[in-house]
């Protein structure tokens, strides 16, 4: 194996991870790909796909260290040992003002990632938790962080301000938008999965537990629905969205809620989870019987087409509309509904074709066209982790 790079992209209660053969300047090939699930409960390693290791591992101890351990154990196994590896790339949610690219990994770069977690609590931390668990277990390989929030920072300065005095704005406060490295793969994968789409007006929605819309014109963000944090745009799994910031002043005068109680309800209570009272799960609400569990995706419907008409707004038009994250790519129902929302933009869905999963779903006599292309936002963590490993 040449050079292989291993890929970790951790959560809340899992760590997935990818590894990919890979040469300097070169093509990457994947290896394997598997998760660690479970984590502060039950965590055990699953393999995904790869051909030199068990379906499953134990994993000791409950925390991200347990998790990456098991990993490590697991790669010592396939390659023998991190002293083959070429490096590790991580998916970081936020990059504040100041990160715009990959960059490799040094204390000055931890600190700074540190002080971003007030910006993504939800996510930051156990993506910190990670890369310190690697380079206790690894100290010699050079690790990579590549930035949710890079994607996004070349749009217009107009929309990515906030109307708030100046001297907010310089300490940071903006619009800065996330799933960033799931548009860049789409983006990149468009010459040879929807050729007709390349270069063009988009309105790509990354639909999951986290969903977000992003407008891009020739490759390039000009507007997104989440903005200072992962909290606004569309209704989420568990996070409300958009939301008058109005309801935060209330919640804090009026219903004797503090800052924590109110970060866990935005974070953890809200969404289809807070709107249904059954589930953030799509697939659960789909096949429930409670009216409002019905209520929770028709509300996720409506804001998606809400966004999807501000969204071509800004792009001066729409020249097609792509699915893409775990709810994009796997919920027929769901995207037919979008798409009949959107018929006043002319997208005509063809049944047949989105049953089966596109990827185009649309047909030929409509104006703007539909897709499903599943996103790979490791494989785009590869490649970065690749180019700043070359320039080193």
């Amino acid at each position: 194996m040449q050079e292989p790079i291993l890929i970790l992209n951790a959560g809340s209660s899992s760590v997935k991870f990818s590894l990919f053969e890979s040469e300097r300047g070169g093509a990457l090939t994947p290896i394997a790909h598997g998760e660690v699930e479970g984590i502060g409960t039950k965590p055990h390693l699953k393999l995904i796909d790869g051909d030199a290791s068990p379906a499953e591992q134990a994993v000791f101890g409950t925390g991200h260290e347990g998790a990456i351990a098991a990993i490590h154990r697991w790669l010592a196994e396939h390659i023998g040992g991190e002293a083959n590896l070429a490096g590790v790339g991580h998916r970081i949610v936020h990059g504040g003002p100041d990160f715009g690219d990959p960059v490799l990994v040094d204390d000055a770069v931890m600190a700074a990632l540190k002080s971003l977690i007030p910006l993504a609590p939800l996510h930051q931390p156990h993506n910190i938790a990670a890369i310190s668990a690697m380079r206790a277990l690894a100290p010699g390989v050079q690790q990579v962080a590549c930035f949710d929030t890079a994607f996004h920072r070349n749009q217009p300065p107009v929309a990515q301000a906030f109307a708030l005095p100046r001297y907010l704005t310089a300490r940071g406060i903006r619009r800065y938008g996330f799933h960033g490295l799931s548009y860049e793969y789409i983006v990149s994968a468009l010459p040879q999965a929807a050729p007709e789409c390349a270069g063009k007006k988009l309105v790509v929605a990354h639909l999951g537990n986290g969903a977000s819309m992003c407008a891009s014109d020739n490759g390039r963000s000009v507007a997104t629905t989440m903005s200072f944090t992962a909290l606004d745009g569309l209704v989420m799994g568990t996070r409300p969205g958009n939301l008058d910031a109005g309801v935060i002043l209330y919640l804090l005068h009026h219903e004797g809620m503090d800052a924590r109680a109110i970060e866990a309800l935005l974070y953890e209570h809200s969404g289809l989870l807070g709107v249904s009272g059954v589930s953030s799960d799509m697939r659960t609400l789909l096949a429930s019987k409670i009216p409002a569990a019905d209520e929770a995706i028709d509300l996720f419907v409506y804001r998606i087409g809400r966004e999807l008409g501000s969204l071509a707004a800004a792009l001066g038009g729409v020249d097609a509309l792509i699915f893409t994250g775990g709810i994009g790519e796997h919920s027929p129902e769901i995207r037919a509904r979008v798409c009949d929302d959107a018929r006043w933009l002319g997208i005509k869905v063809d049944e047949t074709a989105n049953a089966r999963g596109g990827p185009r779903l649309s047909n030929l006599e409509s104006a703007v066209s539909a897709w499903m292309i599943p996103t790979d936002e490791n494989l785009m963590i590869a490649r970065h982790t690749r180019r700043v490993l070359d320039a080193l």
